[in-house]
């Protein structure tokens, strides 16, 4: 009799790196949802990049540190006070000897005045001050860069995640159906004697664990989602397959290490913290020098002494010096751990270094790991596609048992699930590069949205004067 051989299932699948083939599917369409909807690698990061919160509030920070600059400005420009006073006032003088008449009186007094304050010199420190407010400005712009790197970058994982799962949900699936199949048409041949209760046993233990490693994947698709709805902001639906950057990225790992060296937010944001560092130094020794004002007052009293009618107005102008002396030691020991604190700043700088270019060469790697993963992946499918049909054929005329059938067809899912993971980890590989380069922005990528620029509220603020209003800076 010839025996009943499980024919080649027929998966319905499409690749998630766009020009590259594989059994990766996209993320399958809701019954509410249509073709249109679909989501693109580039709109899921544009949505990211306009949308997320932890990039939301980074962009707030910065507006907020910009006004530390009129904070600093502020010590250039005089400061005013009003100063009124308003009560009653009794007078009762007797001259006993002189024969001079009493004098009685019940009067309402009064004074207001206005003191204007001029700094001429404090020991360069509004100078220093000033620059030290723009170094913190830059460092916090550097700051707000790599945060958009961050999360553009947990962007694309998050999509390629989904993606991934999807696809391997999808495949996990079809080998449900394969094995159910396969148990079927083996309890069949049990019946009629041509295989053992082994043979449906083993048909069985496979089955079992296709739907356990289903529900695995099950969990782990809906952990996707749900880190995707964190960064992106909405809840995936339908992802079209994503292309690698790598045409943006250098042709050589030397090149991506020095423009890293020069170009990363994380190295740009330490030397800014290092200038920064070497201002409060200047700002503390500051204090050990003379400080000159202007101050400039004005009173005018109405019965000042009790007496109707009296008027007195004091106005004047004076320069006043102040040296310090000694002022116990606290401003020496200040700038003493200022100047450990500048050390501690170029040694973070060197150390930041360091990080970015062992980021850089650790990406770099792993993109050339997943290209060649994918190669033999490729390689591995299309082995276990051949090896396959051929125990299928073999089984047959009874060269091969039911055990080395569901085998090979472990095998074959096996490589197929490689091959989507080393397909999403290109992907992903190459966002990696590009934001341990220092250039993945939404600029560099081209994304359909309006670029954030720090410098529109910096420049509203900078010489602002008075005034409770919050410019918008968006």
């Amino acid at each position: 009799m010839r025996r009943a051989v499980l024919s080649r299932p027929h998966f319905n699948v499409r690749p998630i790196l766009a020009g590259i083939g594989g059994a990766l599917i996209v993320m399958a369409l809701p019954p509410c949802a249509s073709p249109g909807q679909a989501e693109t690698m580039s709109s899921a990061l544009a949505r990211a990049y306009a949308g997320n919160p932890d990039l939301n509030q980074q962009r707030a920070g910065v507006r907020a540190t910009d006004e530390n600059l009129p904070r600093a400005s502020s010590a250039w420009r005089p400061t005013a006070n009003a100063n009124a006073q308003y009560g009653y006032n009794h007078l009762d003088n007797t001259f006993a000897s002189s024969g001079i008449a009493p004098l009685r009186a019940d009067t309402a007094a009064w004074t207001y005045g206005l003191t204007v304050n001029q700094n001429l010199f404090n020991g360069n420190r509004t100078v220093n001050g000033v620059r030290q407010a723009e170094s913190n400005i830059f460092g916090a712009r550097e700051t707000l860069r790599n945060t958009e790197q961050n999360v553009l970058q947990s962007a694309s994982t998050a999509y390629m995640n989904v993606l991934r799962d999807t696809a391997i949900l999808d495949l996990r699936k079809n080998n449900i159906i394969v094995l159910q199949e396969q148990l079927r048409q083996t309890v069949d041949r049990f019946t009629v004697g041509e295989v053992t209760r082994t043979d449906v046993a083993q048909a069985e233990s496979s089955l079992a664990s296709a739907r356990s490693d289903y529900f695995t994947a099950q969990a782990n698709l809906e952990t996707s989602i749900a880190n995707y709805r964190q960064v992106i902001g909405v809840v995936p639906t339908r992802l079209e397959p994503a292309r690698t950057i790598e045409s943006l990225l250098p042709h050589t790992l030397g090149v991506a290490v020095q423009l890293a060296l020069a170009e990363h937010p994380e190295v740009q944001a330490a030397l800014h913290a290092a200038d920064a560092a070497a201002l409060q130094v200047k700002l503390v020794e500051g204090e050990l020098y003379p400080t000159v004002n202007l101050v400039g007052n004005v009173q005018n009293n109405y019965n000042y002494f009790g007496v109707p009618g009296e008027r007195f107005l004091n106005a004047s102008i004076v320069g006043q010096l102040t040296v310090p002396i000694y002022e116990g030691g606290e401003v020496y020991a200040r700038t003493r751990q200022a100047k450990e604190t500048l050390g501690q700043a170029r040694l973070q700088a060197d150390l930041q270094r360091d990080l970015v270019r062992a980021a850089v060469v650790s990406s770099w790697g792993q993109l050339d790991t997943a290209r060649g993963v994918i190669q033999s992946s490729k390689a591995s499918v299309k082995s276990n596609e051949i090896a396959l049909d051929s125990i299928r054929d073999e089984a047959e005329v009874g060269q091969r048992t039911t055990f080395d059938i569901l085998f090979q067809q472990q095998q074959l899912l096996n490589a197929r699930v490689a091959l989507v993971s080393a397909q999403r980890d290109r992907v992903v590989a190459s966002y990696a590069v590009m934001a341990a380069i220092g250039r993945l922005s939404a600029a560099n990528l081209n994304l359909a949205v309006t670029e954030y620029d720090p410098t529109i509220h910096f420049d509203q603020v900078k010489d602002k004067w008075i005034g409770l209003r919050t410019p918008d800076g968006r």
